[in-house]
């Protein structure tokens, strides 16, 4: 007995709308919402490095970036941050494993690392207005703690976004929306390391060679 049944003889409804269907689910909004929040961070990022690239020469008879960097402080910088990634990269797959010593031990090294980073800006900062290169001294140094200092204002944020995801795991455990939270920090602190590539590069190497 033949029980096939042709698939045009199957009455098909039609698909809901989208207004049918309702909202999204609030995962989706908020996995959205994110990305346009990094996207709109890429673009402020980019709109202080043109800023940067118009004044650096803008010196006013003041001193050059050749004369105030440290290529080794910024070296040390560098391989913190980067490395940073790379332990918040294990983290994440901590999490995913859900091995709790594994997360805080890479949240912690994470944690050190960028405030190393932070520490030693602050200090290259603290120096350089000491000997009267402060921001109101001339274009090229407002444009240049401007581009810094946004990073470095976003290397904090995510310093305490990390201690508070480390408290809501130690809270609520390896709840299905700490988990997404930790994966949006991720994003976020991979993403400040990418600008600062570029703040290494366009400020900090060009600046020096020029």
């Amino acid at each position: 007995m033949n029980i096939a049944i042709a698939i045009d003889q199957i009455p098909q409804e039609p698909l809901p709308s989208a207004s049918e269907a309702g909202p999204a689910p609030k995962r989706i909004v908020v996995a959205y919402g994110f990305w346009i929040f990094l996207l709109s961070d890429i673009i402020m990022f980019a709109a202080l490095f043109a800023s940067y690239a118009v004044l650096v020469r803008s010196t006013a008879g003041g001193p050059t970036g050749a004369q105030l960097f440290n290529q080794a402080t910024v070296a040390i910088e560098t391989a913190c941050l980067l490395f940073s990634s790379y332990t918040c990269g294990l983290m994440s797959l901590a999490v995913n494993s859900r091995r709790y010593f594994r997360t805080y031990l890479g949240a912690l090294i994470t944690f050190v690392l960028g405030a190393i980073f932070l520490g030693l800006e602050i200090r290259e900062f603290v120096g350089m207005i000491a000997i009267g290169a402060a921001p109101q001294r001339s274009a090229f140094l407002s444009a240049f703690f401007t581009l810094v200092g946004c990073h470095g204002l976003h290397v904090t944020l995510g310093l305490i976004w990390l201690t508070v995801m480390m408290v809501q795991v130690a809270v609520f455990g390896f709840a299905a929306r700490v988990q997404h939270r930790l994966l949006c920090f991720s994003l976020f602190w991979h993403a400040l390391d990418i600008v600062w590539v570029g703040v290494l590069t366009v400020v900090y190497l060009m600046g020096v060679s020029s």
